[in-house]
């Protein structure tokens, strides 16, 4: 399989390599918003009632309002902005917790895989009167690193910032390769085959989820070994389609299925992880 960036102009997007600072965002927002509203429809009626009980009043009981909630306070919390990706070697396609869960200084453990463990153990102390960790922000920082790590450019190379750094044209827009996978596929589907409607996107995901990858959603949600979280399966997963789809030519009729299930594995693993654990304590 070959496994390196692309470089050609085609008639959608072209690829330029270029230098530039660069802010890291997950999915935006309908992206979270569709993995979150997803989740919650999934949950079982404990794990529902605890995450009704977590979520902020100004949520109105729903999730997926909250699911960027990460990404908004990454300028207050300077310290989890390495915890929404996974920079790998370049080229090589693969990923390893112990080589790649690391911050710029090296701080192994602070990357998104690491996140989601830390947070999903942070949960386990729901209902438990001298737990001392917040567990408002543990669920919204759960919910939205769950939403990253199934971007593919999220588990991305290290020289380009997961796609950060490759300049791109879609359509007419100049943008960069990461946004086209956080927002541009999916707000050009909802334009085309949705009237510009989230809602209309979330029924078609969830509608596939019940039939055409019924067969596969309960691998999607098995966790091995009796972990708390699995998020390095994920992350193996996230870097190969990053490989077979990101870093290629030929773009958005043959990406739209990739992001969909991305988008709907990343909901089924939510509720998953949640429907484990959040309910032992309940």
């Amino acid at each position: 399989m070959e496994c390196c960036r692309a470089h050609h102009i085609i008639a959608i997007v072209s690829l330029v390599l270029i230098l530039s600072p660069v802010v890291v965002h997950g999915w935006g927002i309908d992206g979270h918003l569709t993995i979150c509203r997803i989740a919650q429809s999934r949950l079982s009626e404990s794990a529902a009632a605890a995450v009704k009980v977590l979520l902020p009043a100004s949520a109105g009981d729903d999730l997926g309002s909250e699911c960027s909630w990460a990404d908004r306070v990454k300028f207050h919390y300077h310290w989890s902005s390495s915890l929404h990706f996974i920079d790998t070697p370049d080229n090589l396609c693969a990923y390893q917790y112990t080589r790649d869960c690391k911050d710029e200084y090296g701080v192994q453990g602070r990357c998104v895989a690491g996140a989601i463990n830390n947070y999903t153990s942070q949960l386990l102390s729901y209902g438990n009167a001298a737990s001392q960790y917040n567990l408002t922000e543990a669920l919204l920082f759960l919910s939205h690193f769950i939403g990253d790590i199934h971007q593919p450019l999220h588990v991305g190379f290290t020289s380009d910032k997961g796609g950060n750094t490759i300049d791109v044209h879609w359509y007419t827009r100049k943008t960069v390769l990461h946004h086209v996978w956080d927002d541009s596929i999916i707000m050009t589907s909802e334009d085309r085959s949705y009237n510009s409607n989230v809602d209309g996107l979330i029924d078609a995901i969830k509608k596939n989820i019940t039939g055409e990858w019924a067969d596969q959603v309960q691998t999607w949600e098995d966790c091995s070994g009796n972990q708390t979280a699995c998020p390095d399966i994920y992350a193996s997963e996230g870097i190969k389609a990053a490989c077979d789809w990101a870093y290629k030519d030929d773009y958005f009729q043959s990406r739209v299925p990739i992001v969909n299930l991305r988008l709907a594995q990343g909901g089924v693993r939510l509720a998953a992880t949640l429907n484990r654990h959040v309910p032992r304590t309940v």
